[in-house]
C-alpha cells in the first residue's frame, strides 16, 4: 500500500499535486492548515475538493500560534495586499509568511509518521515563488534530511511543480483533463476570490499569465512540462 500526504491549500499548486497523487498513490491524505489566514474560504474550498477530488482522508490542523508570531498581509488584516504592479520596498513582499513551510512540513511529517505514508507532497515551486526563501529546491531537501533524521524514519519529500513554471503547472492538470477545475474551483487569490480571483494581486497575475501562455502554446508547453516531470 502506497501512501502520501498532501499539503493541500485548494489553490491552484496544491490541487494539481493532489491531482497527480491520486494517479501514483494507492492511498492520499491531505492535511490543511488553519492559521488564520486572511482568505479563509480556501479551508472550505480545499474540503469541498479533498472530498469530490477522492482523498482518502482530509485533516484540518488548527495552528493558530503562526498568526500570532508571523505577520504579513495574509495574516493582518491592516496589512494591504499588494497588487501585482506594486514594487517590494524590502527584500520580501509582505505577503510572505515567515516559517510557514517550515511548520506545515513538519507537521505533515508528523501526521505521515501516524498514518505510515512514505511521501509529504507539496506544490511548492522555484521557478514562480515569488521571492519567497521556503519555497527553494534547497530549502525543502534541508528540512527533508533534518526530518527524516529527528523520526527515524525515510518520509520523503516530493516537490513535483518545483522546476515548472505557471503554464507548465496549467499543462499539467490539462494533461490530467482537470485543467477547468483548477481554473474554476480553486482558490489562489490573496484576497480570497475563488477561480479567476481577483485579477489584481500578484497570485492572480501569474496564474492568469501562466494560462494565457499555455493557451497560445499548448503544444510545446506541453512537451516542456512532461520533460522536466518525467513524463516522457
Amino acid at each position: 500500500m502506497k501512501r502520501a500526504v498532501v499539503v493541500f491549500s485548494g489553490g491552484q499548486d496544491s490541487t494539481t499535486c493532489l491531482i497527480r497523487a491520486l494517479q501514483q498513490y494507492d492511498e492520499v491524505h491531505c492535511i490543511t492548515f488553519d492559521y488564520g489566514q486572511r482568505h479563509r474560504a480556501e479551508i472550505e474550498v480545499a474540503e469541498k475538493l479533498s472530498q469530490e477530488l477522492g482523498a482518502k482522508a482530509h485533516k484540518v490542523l488548527n495552528v493558530g500560534l503562526l498568526n500570532e508570531l508571523a505577520i504579513s498581509s495574509l495574516t493582518r488584516d491592516n496589512i494591504p495586499v499588494p497588487d501585482h504592479q506594486s514594487s517590494p520596498q524590502e527584500a520580501l513582499p509582505n505577503t510572505f509568511v515567515p516559517g510557514r513551510n517550515i511548520l506545515f512540513l513538519t507537521l505533515a511529517s508528523i501526521y505521515a509518521y501516524q498514518v505510515q505514508a512514505e511521501a509529504v507532497i507539496t506544490g511548492v515551486c522555484e521557478t514562480d515563488f515569488s521571492g519567497y526563501p521556503d519555497c527553494r529546491d534547497e530549502f525543502v531537501k534541508a528540512l527533508n534530511h533534518a526530518i527524516t533524521l529527528g523520526i527515524a524514519r525515510a518520509i520523503r519529500f516530493e516537490t513535483p511543480l518545483m522546476w515548472l513554471n505557471k503554464a507548465e503547472t496549467w499543462a499539467l492538470a490539462d494533461y490530467y483533463q482537470q485543467m477547468e477545475r483548477i481554473r474554476h474551483d480553486t482558490l489562489t487569490c490573496y484576497n480570497g476570490i475563488q477561480g479567476d480571483g481577483c485579477g489584481e494581486c500578484a497570485a492572480c497575475h501569474l496564474r492568469a499569465n501562466g494560462l494565457q501562455q499555455y493557451k497560445h502554446n499548448k503544444t510545446v508547453v506541453m512537451a516542456s512540462m512532461k520533460q522536466k516531470i518525467g513524463l516522457i
